[in-house]
């Protein structure tokens, strides 16, 4: 079985952002008006319709109300195309006026996303590890520290 993951990204952009800016994330996602010009091969989010390993649609929009733009990207991703799903997310996030969690990365056979987090223009990875314990599960997040106890209870043999 291939390599495939699921990469889910959505933040907002400040309505100053540059036309030169506007046009790259334009490219990346298909739209009219896109124009390449930093070494990307292809666009990375221009595919659209029924995903083939992850189940769901694959999308990528661009919109603005106004005063920010809202950008929203679900796509199938290969670890081929990681350093430039890398560059591109760093790029983003030092535009990005989101703070917190803006999307994550999951390998398609797996329960427990990667998140990403967006902090004083910088995204990072949090790896996320599921444990289940007799009694509630229990979730942890090894990057931030943070503990979560779920009320549900592990599932009865």
């Amino acid at each position: 079985m291939a390599d495939i993951y699921e990469f889910q990204l959505t933040l907002d952009l400040p309505g100053s952002l540059p036309p030169q800016d506007l046009a790259l994330l334009r490219w990346h996602l298909g739209q009219e008006g896109g124009r390449q010009d930093d070494g990307y091969a292809y666009p990375l989010w221009g595919d659209r319709g029924p995903a083939l390993r992850i189940g769901g649609a694959l999308v990528g929009e661009l919109c603005s109300d106004g005063p920010q733009w809202a950008l929203t990207v679900r796509q199938e991703a290969h670890p081929d195309e990681f350093d430039d799903l890398r560059r591109m997310v760093l790029w983003l996030g030092a535009r990005t006026t989101t703070e917190g969690t803006v999307g994550y990365l999951r390998f398609h056979e797996s329960h427990v996303p990667d998140v990403l987090v967006a902090e004083a223009g910088v995204v990072r990875s949090a790896v996320l590890r599921v444990e289940t314990v007799l009694g509630p599960v229990l979730i942890r997040d090894h990057v931030a520290g943070l503990r979560l106890r779920s009320q549900m209870t592990a599932p009865r043999s």
